[in-house]
């Protein structure tokens, strides 16, 4: 199924399937804020909840006031010790609803390499490890992040010390459990699918069935998901007992506090009128998506040349680079954030102004992610979407999708024409030191780590999906053989190749 299809039918609220044994504890939150967690209604307090003392002292500390809908639904039976699937947006505090009942447990009975999230991309992986860090501080937890990008002798060195809880994605985790020597999940007693429509989207379905053969049966599995697509149902079926189902929305929106417009341009002046919009509003933090690494890569130059601070972030990036990106923007160091989709899910980048989509995104539910990026936790905030004359028929359906019209954005089309000349020297410059630098062009190096500091596993990521050239479908020559891009914005031929890389 496709994400497109999947979400139209989350958006129609028709219920999702559900496996044998399964109960519900359903909540609707409307409208859902997928950007921020959303207060919940209910006077509950973590400890009505059942959670300790020190666990809520660590809640206190990172700002949690109280409970959101999905942390009240989903905490009791976890402590109770059933198997969770959560159906909430990123946002709804759901790393929090996970965590919580995990250390409360680790706490009573403690025991290295305790539990396992599992995670999609690298950067929510960090993150996540951040928060089980930081709410477990009190109790002494430690915590190990395993991503593909990142040196394996160095993960090895952190799983020889037997952390309690392990953040990784499947690919790179795959790696350790086949080639590092001790490191075994035998004894594991939680497993969490964090993203799992996300992680299946990515095709990492056989890694993760390889994962739960080597796992205990006998554990707690907790898998939460934006919406129950059939692999996700699948999944469901295939490794959890009879599941509580905890749903704190079944549909896709954006916030009242966003400002959504769109910017109806020919595809020809598309940079200029990029150019325009971040002059007109260079007071604004902001980020802009697009769709491969190629325009990531070249439009932070053409920034930059220009005399903006942008920044990329994009999959091809060594991973410490990708984070020290990350960084930058989060400190405000760099104000300007060219991004692909590897910003726009799960990560809390706070204090963002202004979200512009350079590419139309593939589908609603990225729209939904992109734009949650700003207007968080109450604040105000803009989006502009750019649309060429090919993408008229992609706003409808996102439009139909959100329940929103959005607003022309006015422009000084005289201003914009003056740009031209200067915007297209600018971009043959980015060209000309793409092609030096090997980076992100079309036919070159793929630049992706550069060999630098990872040995040669960094350089041969095989396992490691969170990688744009098959989120974003980059096109890359590959002569009359290449691979047509399919509806998820993907090439067929990284598709194949990646499943005989796998093999």
């Amino acid at each position: 199924m496709s994400s497109e299809a999947s979400s139209s039918r989350s958006a129609s609220g028709s219920p999702a399937p559900s496996g044998s044994g399964e109960s519900s504890r359903s909540r609707s939150a409307s409208p859902f804020n997928p950007s921020a967690p959303e207060p919940s209604t209910s006077n509950k307090t973590f400890e009505d909840l059942g959670i300790s003392k020190e666990l809520c002292q660590a809640c206190k500390s990172l700002g949690f006031k109280k409970p959101t809908d999905i942390q009240i639904e989903s905490i009791p039976p976890a402590l109770e010790g059933k198997d969770i699937i959560g159906l909430a947006q990123t946002g709804s505090g759901k790393t929090a609803a996970f965590t919580l009942p995990i250390l409360q447990s680790l706490w009573e009975n403690p025991q290295p390499f305790f539990a396992l999230v599992m995670a999609p991309t690298r950067e929510l992986a960090y993150q996540i490890s951040q928060q089980v860090t930081s709410l477990g501080s009190g109790i002494g937890v430690r915590a190990a992040t395993i991503v593909g990008g990142m040196d394996m002798m160095s993960q090895s060195i952190a799983l020889s010390k037997r952390p309690h809880v392990i953040v990784a994605t499947p690919g790179r985790l795959m790696d350790h459990l086949e080639n590092t020597k001790g490191f075994s999940l035998k004894n594991l007693k939680y497993l969490v699918m964090d993203e799992a429509d996300r992680l299946l989207d990515m095709d990492f379905g056989p890694i993760i069935d390889k994962i739960l053969k080597v796992i205990p049966k006998e554990r707690n599995t907790y898998l939460f998901s934006a919406t129950m697509t059939t692999k996700v149902a699948k999944l469901q079926r295939a490794s959890l007992n009879k599941p509580v189902r905890v749903e704190v929305s079944s549909k896709y929106s954006t916030v009242e506090t966003l400002l959504q417009h769109y910017l109806l341009l020919p595809l020809k002046s598309k940079d200029s009128h990029l150019i325009y919009l971040t002059n007109e509003l260079s007071s604004s933090s902001m980020i802009i998506f697009t769709r491969t690494v190629n325009d990531s890569q070249r439009l932070s130059i053409i920034l930059r040349r220009l005399g903006f601070p942008a920044i990329p972030l994009h999959g091809q990036m060594s991973q410490s680079m990708r984070l020290a990106s990350l960084n930058k923007f989060k400190s405000g160091g760099r104000s300007i954030l060219v991004a692909t989709d590897v910003a726009s899910r799960g990560l809390d980048i706070p204090l963002v102004d202004l979200v512009i989509n350079y590419d139309m995104p593939t589908n609603s539910k990225d729209y939904v992610h992109r734009v949650g990026r700003t207007a968080r936790a109450g604040r105000s905030g803009k989006s502009i979407t750019l649309v060429t004359q090919y993408d008229v028929e992609i706003l409808q359906r996102i439009e139909s999708h959100i329940g929103k019209k959005m607003v022309s954005f006015d422009v000084d089309k005289e201003a914009v024409n003056v740009l031209n000349d200067t915007v297209n020297k600018a971009n043959r410059e980015a060209a000309l030191e793409m092609r030096e630098s090997g980076t992100g062009g079309a036919g070159g190096k793929r630049g992706r780590d550069n060999g630098q500091g990872h040995g040669k596993r960094g350089l041969d990521d095989d396992r490691d999906r969170d990688d744009d050239s098959y989120q974003a479908g980059i096109p890359q020559k590959k002569g009359k053989h290449q691979g047509k891009v399919n509806g998820n914005g993907r090439s067929n031929k990284f598709s194949n190749a990646g499943k005989k890389q796998r093999r």
